[in-house]
C-alpha cells in the first residue's frame, strides 16, 4: 500500500525531472551555439538528439521498472543522471573544439557534438518517467488515470523549466553555473529518495 506521502514525492521528483529536461534542452543552444550558430538545423539537431535519447530512455525505464521497482532504485536514477551531467560543465568546449575542427558543416557538426554531449544524460533522465509511472501505480484498472496525472505533471514542470531557463536563469548565471546547478538538484533529489527509501524500509523492520 502506497502513502500519500510517498506518491507526493514521486510526483514531485517526476515535476523535478521535466524542469531539468527542457532547463538543459535550452542550454544546448547556448553551448552550441559560439561554434555552430542558432540557425534552424542546429535546433533540428538539439531536438533530434533529446527526443531520440527520450524515446530510449523511456523504453529503458519501463524495463527497468518490471524488476523488483522501488525508490531507492528510483533515487538512483536521479544521481546517476546528475552525475551524467557534470561533463557537460567541464568538457563540453574541447568536445565542440574537436568536432568544429573535423566537421565543416554546421548540421552535421552539431548533431554530432549534441549526440556527444547531450545523449547519455537524457537517455537516463528519460528513464524516470515509466519508472514513476510503475511506482505510483498499486492496480491495474488505475494505471491509465496515473500515467496521465504523471505525465501532466511532468510536462508542466517542462513548461516552467522553460520559462524559467529561458526567461530568468539564462539572464543572471553563466552556462557552466545553471548546468551545475541542474547536476546538484538532481543529486540531491536523489539522495532525498534514498533516505526515504532507507527510512520505509527501518520502519517496516520494526512494524
Amino acid at each position: 500500500m502506497k502513502s500519500g506521502k510517498h506518491n507526493l514525492l514521486i510526483y514531485f521528483l517526476a515535476f523535478s525531472c521535466g524542469f531539468s529536461i527542457m532547463g538543459i534542452e535550452l542550454l544546448a543552444g547556448r553551448i552550441l551555439a559560439p561554434y555552430f550558430g542558432s540557425s534552424v538545423h542546429v535546433w533540428g539537431s538539439i531536438i533530434t538528439v533529446f527526443m531520440l535519447a527520450l524515446s530510449l530512455g523511456y523504453l529503458l525505464g519501463g524495463k527497468l521498472s518490471l524488476h523488483h521497482p522501488s525508490l531507492y532504485k528510483f533515487g538512483s536514477l536521479f544521481i546517476f543522471s546528475g552525475l551524467a551531467l557534470l561533463p557537460l560543465a567541464y568538457y563540453s568546449i574541447p568536445l565542440l573544439e574537436l568536432v568544429f575542427e573535423h566537421i565543416e558543416d554546421s548540421r552535421y557538426g552539431s548533431l554530432l557534438a549534441s549526440m556527444g554531449l547531450f545523449f547519455i544524460p537524457t537517455i537516463i533522465l528519460g528513464m524516470i518517467s515509466p519508472y514513476s509511472v510503475r511506482l505510483l501505480v498499486s492496480h491495474q484498472e488505475e494505471s491509465g488515470q496515473v500515467a496521465g496525472r504523471l505525465y501532466f505533471v511532468s510536462t508542466l514542470g517542462s513548461a516552467l523549466g522553460t520559462l524559467a531557463t529561458s526567461f530568468y536563469l539564462v539572464m543572471w548565471f553563466n552556462v557552466n553555473s545553471i548546468i551545475l546547478s541542474f547536476c546538484g538538484i538532481l543529486i540531491v533529489l536523489g539522495i532525498l529518495a534514498l533516505g526515504v527509501a532507507q527510512s520505509r524500509n527501518v520502519s517496516l523492520q520494526h512494524a
